[in-house]
């Protein structure tokens, strides 16, 4: 399943992911082969005023011949280098054309940026927000309600779609930033079923819209590595008296039929390239092999050494602090109070009632909120974000890759190369997509067919576009 989104980048309000320094790993500085001279000339990327990149070409700098029996002397060495920093600019990078140096700040940071808005926008917003629609208007001081539970879906959900939207949660999150009605967000979180790339993604949201000065109190009654990983970004941590604990670590397992098969009679036939590639184990071996335990365990180790360092950095506490105290076993609420982890233990009503007296709302019976869902409706125009004529088109795919829909596949099953094809197509060729300066193609795949993927990486965006690759995430 694939759908194309529009976005418009503003000036700031737009969080872009970060851009690597290309310079730095396209520029690299290689000794020439003997008996010839040797030219480069290598492509840079900086962004522009009107798009989001600007082809620049560096300048070509010139290497000495060597012979092959007659070694340089120490003088000719000294005056090679002196000569090779001259055309450098003399700080060992290569300049580019009209001698100007493409720096690492020259690039979107990725970082988000609260921009003010001015008199007359702040105008305009207002008077948008009389004439919105019904289920757009949100009364002033509310506070916006988000629940997290379960699987996050990375497509733009539906109405009637009771799964959550990756979307649309951070896009809330963005909204929420700018909106005057909006004083905070009361986040639940309860168990999740998503990956941890979701995770860090509504965390990075969470991070910015702490930005805005305004509030964000989390409520976990359920509370594992990724409930807890997202809570302790808002700040304000509260759990029920009753709280369910569970930090025990990351753990992975996997069943194994290749025993079962062979008491039966029945022997796969398996094709396997590499051996990291473990798709066939589940049929084939009674054991995981050393290699997938291997990389299991990298992974593994990657995730919760960087859990421990970001929640070390925002308790304040040592790494050795943290992993020490959860490996003593932590069961109770009491001990997460005491050693700081969480804010107070409260329950959910105490939670809005302190909530109503901290935005003076004490004469009201209930708690002025909006739920997510609603706001969702509220459309970006109506807050001023509504950005320029410049678009950015995001293409969003979900599930197993194939070359083709089979007939008794439901049409929002899957990945189908043909149908994504001619989406990227549509972008390159159609003029309604003449204002579309750059793609970002999201993949949320376990996998599928290598020849269906290989056909989708071979399509190019055009001239004015970077080529896209599928990546497996």
């Amino acid at each position: 399943m694939s759908k194309i989104l529009l976005l418009k980048p503003t000036n700031g309000l737009s969080s872009l992911s970060q851009i690597r320094n290309l310079s730095s790993s396209l520029l690299v500085h290689r000794k020439p082969p003997l008996f010839f001279s040797y030219a480069q000339s290598l492509p840079l990327f900086s962004p522009g005023p009107h798009s989001l990149f600007t082809h620049h070409q560096t300048h070509n700098p010139n290497f000495p011949i060597r012979a092959l029996n007659s070694p340089p002397t120490k003088e000719e060495e000294e005056s090679n280098e002196e000569k090779d920093k001259a055309q450098e600019g003399g700080d060992g990078a290569l300049p580019t054309s009209g001698s100007k140096f493409v720096k690492d700040d020259e690039y979107p940071s990725g970082e988000f940026e609260m921009i003010k808005f001015g008199w007359w926008l702040s105008f305009l917003v207002k008077l948008r927000m009389l004439v919105a629609f019904p289920w757009e208007r949100v009364k002033k001081g509310s506070v916006l309600s988000i629940k997290l539970k379960g699987q996050i879906s990375d497509q733009l959900g539906s109405r009637f779609s009771s799964v959550l939207s990756l979307p649309q949660i951070c896009q809330n999150f963005t909204k929420a930033v700018y909106d005057p009605r909006v004083s905070g967000i009361y986040l639940q979180i309860e168990p999740l079923s998503c990956g941890w790339g979701k995770v860090e993604e509504i965390r990075r949201h969470i991070l910015d819209f702490k930005k805005s000065g305004k509030f964000i109190v989390s409520y976990v009654p359920l509370c594992g590595e990724k409930e807890y990983y997202l809570a302790c970004a808002c700040g304000e941590v509260y759990m029920p008296p009753s709280a369910y604990v569970g930090l025990y670590g990351l753990a992975v397992q996997s069943s194994f039929l290749g025993g079962v098969l062979e008491k039966v009679g029945v022997e796969p036939q398996i094709q396997r390239l590499g051996k990291y590639k473990s798709a066939g184990d589940q049929l084939t071996r009674k054991s995981m092999s050393k290699e997938v335990c291997e990389m299991l365990t990298s992974l593994l180790d990657n995730i919760y050494g960087n859990w421990l360092d970001t929640v070390s950095l925002t308790r304040e506490k040592g790494r050795e602090e943290i992993e020490n105290f959860l490996n003593t076993g932590v069961y109770q609420v009491e001990r997460l109070k005491e050693e700081g982890w969480i804010t107070d233990i409260l329950y959910d009503d105490e939670v809005r009632t302190m909530l109503k007296e901290r935005l003076g709302q004490k004469d009201k019976k209930n708690l002025l909120m909006v739920d997510y869902r609603k706001y969702s409706r509220v459309r970006s125009w109506t807050l001023g974000l509504e950005g320029g004529r410049d678009q950015i088109a995001i293409i969003r795919a979900c599930g197993n890759i194939t070359r083709a829909r089979s007939p008794l596949s439901v049409p929002s099953s899957g990945i189908i190369a043909d149908q994504l094809i001619e989406k990227i197509r549509s972008i390159r060729e159609s003029d309604r997509y003449k204002a579309v300066k750059a793609v970002v193609l999201r993949i949320d795949s376990p996998g599928g067919d290598a020849l269906a993927s290989d056909f989708t990486t071979a399509v190019d965006f055009g001239t004015n576009m970077m080529r896209a690759k599928i990546l497996k995430t």
